[in-house]
């Protein structure tokens, strides 16, 4: 078994408070978990109106399954217009790592 993560450091556009980064936000976390069936949630910098982290993780049978699944999210979270992708980390393990 192959578990796999991925989190984002997105920058948002013209956004001037925590109500308006939810509306941004909310419906990107919804659109990874119904898109590509990961689990996905806003992990981080809660408190900073314009900037936000987004992890999403899968689990899988296969390395290259995977591999294709984030790999499909970054490109996803990365053409998104309303975010500036800072930086994106990824991480998988082995089950029996």
């Amino acid at each position: 078994m192959w578990i796999g993560w991925i989190e984002f450091d997105v920058l948002l556009g013209d956004v001037h408070s925590l109500k308006e980064k939810r509306s941004l936000v909310r419906p990107l976390v919804a659109e990874l978990k119904r898109r590509f069936d990961v689990s996905a949630a806003e992990t981080g910098m809660l408190d900073q109106h314009r900037r936000a982290l987004v992890g999403a993780a899968v689990v899988a049978a296969d390395h290259a399954h995977l591999q294709q699944v984030l790999d499909a999210v970054e490109r996803f979270v990365a053409a998104r217009p309303e975010f500036e992708l800072l930086s994106a980390r990824q991480r998988e393990l082995h089950s029996e790592d």
